[in-house]
């Protein structure tokens, strides 16, 4: 069955995984090697053996995995769920600058980085894990976010998609929704979570288009290729051109397109670079590295990008140690999840994870830069919100070592770690297994990457439209080399974040990325293809 993704029920000998100890570490990098666990003859029942296997592939794989205690301590047979296990198993290691776990989330009982994606048709259950990361989605085609406690706007519609077809654009305000017209946060969000991100075969809509006017739609959900460029645009401002893209999810499918709208960037002269990311909550590792590698300067080809960290069990025990463990029970898959085999070696062998070299110094963790193309930039400037995660944040990390970055908007979300999928019978898991850190040595940026002015965003107005607070900000400074300019402009540029009493405030926007449309990911997702 070596070519079936199946049911990996592992169980440790109890005796000599109980000799593994655990405790709270207050290092975000786990210190101790440990024994590798005895894998014996699994017992129980079908969810008994499940609940095992989620810890006992923690216990390997997890980033933190030295602060998890014993099999017998923590007991995973004893949950409820799948998920009350994740969730315990995600608050033992604390972050020492907060006191608080890694995956700790003062606004859900959900971990802030794992997950489950269930396999809905074996199931009945939704996954997590968009599937618009994938290249395709089968939903409504929209999100929302309110302006104001009072104002639902759409916040972005991917091209050709079901609502898209409706006429349903960034910036409409939602005045119905099902029927129901009070929308007020925050007591319509599980209504809307439910209406909009759920499962309904189809929505019913009233709202006011961008210029005010009055329109209603029946939205159904259905099959769609998923653009994640939503906007692009080139500005004159002053002698430059200033190139513009918003870019939604870090899809597998976006090279073609991508390489396209970089390329039409150096045909007319673009020298600076805005990548709106606001809404942007990661993906493929790959999709990053191609975008960063587009931007970059040429002079840094050969040079680190970054390196992947994995825990120190993982670095310490050796081919053999792997290939006895329960790693050897977990295959690799490329980015159309598809198993791997190797090129060399032992050809048609699938690979597994007790393949893998987990050594920073490993040549296959260290990415290198690769220039592409021929853009020539001075400066980037990224556009992001409390949304902008993960894959995105790498991307912004990686560059900022190598040339003149500035960002604009919110903090972001704070996701340096990212997973491969662990499948477990119906559900693939996603738990940290690494951590990414840039040419300097740069990561940890678990609360967050800190803006160069910070702003809210404005709701109502159309991509591109050069009024946009965050946008206009962009090009302000692209301008004068500064965000500071007269005081009619200044106010102007303010006027989002005071001009109305009930307005968001930052913490309750912060609170909003998790409860509103909670299953968007946030997610880096390495595959190791190129190893194979």
């Amino acid at each position: 069955m070596r070519n079936k993704r199946f049911l990996y029920l592992v169980a440790l000998g109890f005796l000599s995984f109980g000799a593994i100890t655990g405790c709270k570490k207050s290092s975000n990098v786990p210190d101790e090697p440990v024994t590798p666990p005895v894998v014996t003859t699994p017992n129980g029942t079908r969810d008994e053996l499940t609940k095992d296997s989620i810890f006992l592939y923690g216990k390997e794989l997890y980033y933190w995995n030295t602060s998890l205690p014993t099999y017998e301590v923590f007991n995973p047979r004893g949950f409820s769920s799948n998920e009350a296990e994740l969730y315990a198993m995600t608050q033992y290691s604390l972050d020492p600058a907060t006191g608080k776990p890694y995956e700790f989330v003062s606004t859900s009982s959900e971990p802030k980085y794992s997950f489950f994606d269930y396999t809905a048709a074996t199931t009945g259950k939704t996954g997590v894990l968009k599937a618009d990361v994938n290249g395709s989605a089968n939903d409504y085609g929209f999100s929302v976010q309110y302006n104001s406690t009072a104002d639902l706007r759409v916040k972005y519609v991917y091209p050709n998609s079901p609502a898209a077809l409706q006429g349903l654009t960034r910036g409409c305000r939602i005045t119905s929704v099902n029927g129901r017209t009070d929308l007020t946060y925050p007591g319509a969000v599980n209504f809307l979570n439910n209406a909009i991100f759920g499962t309904n075969a189809s929505v019913t809509l009233a709202f006011n288009d961008i210029g005010g006017n009055p329109k209603t739609a029946v939205i159904a959900s259905s099959l769609y290729t998923v653009n994640p460029i939503l906007f692009t645009n080139v500005y004159t401002v002053g002698t430059k051109k200033v190139g513009y893209i918003v870019f939604n999810s870090f899809t597998n499918n976006a090279s073609a397109a991508i390489n396209a709208v970089f390329s039409n960037f150096a045909t007319q002269g673009v020298s600076e670079l805005i990548i709106d990311l606001r809404y942007n909550g990661g993906g493929y590792v790959s999709t990053a590295t191609q975008m960063i590698n587009l931007a970059a300067p040429a002079g840094e080809t050969g040079n680190t990008m970054f390196t992947s960290y994995y825990n120190n069990y993982l670095q310490s025990i050796t081919t053999a140690q792997r290939k006895a463990s329960i790693l050897a029970h977990q295959p690799l898959l490329d980015d159309a999840g598809k198993l791997q085999t190797f090129t060399t070696g032992v050809n048609g062998k699938y690979a597994t994870y007790a393949d893998l070299n987990y050594s920073p110094t490993a040549t296959d963790n260290i990415e290198k830069f690769a220039k592409s193309g021929s853009l020539t930039l001075n400066r980037v400037y990224f556009i992001v919100t409390g949304s902008t995660a993960s894959a995105s944040e790498l991307t912004i990390n990686s560059l900022k070592p190598v040339m003149d970055v500035k960002l604009i908007g919110r903090t972001t979300y704070g996701k340096p770690v990212g997973f491969f999928p662990i499948r477990i019978d119906k559900v693939d898991m996603y738990i940290p297994e690494f951590e990414t850190k840039n040419k300097l040595g740069v990561g940890g940026y678990y609360s967050g990457l800190t803006v160069d002015k910070e702003s809210a965003e404005d709701l109502t107005k159309a991509w591109g439209d050069e009024t946009e607070t965050l946008l206009a900000y962009a090009l302000l400074y692209a301008k004068n080399g500064s965000f500071v300019t007269t005081a009619a402009k200044t106010a102007s540029l303010s006027a989002t974040t005071t001009a109305m009493p009930s307005k968001l405030s930052v913490a309750e926007l912060r609170s909003l990325d998790e409860k509103l449309d909670p299953k968007g990911i946030k997610g880096m997702i390495m595959t190791p293809d190129k190893r194979f």
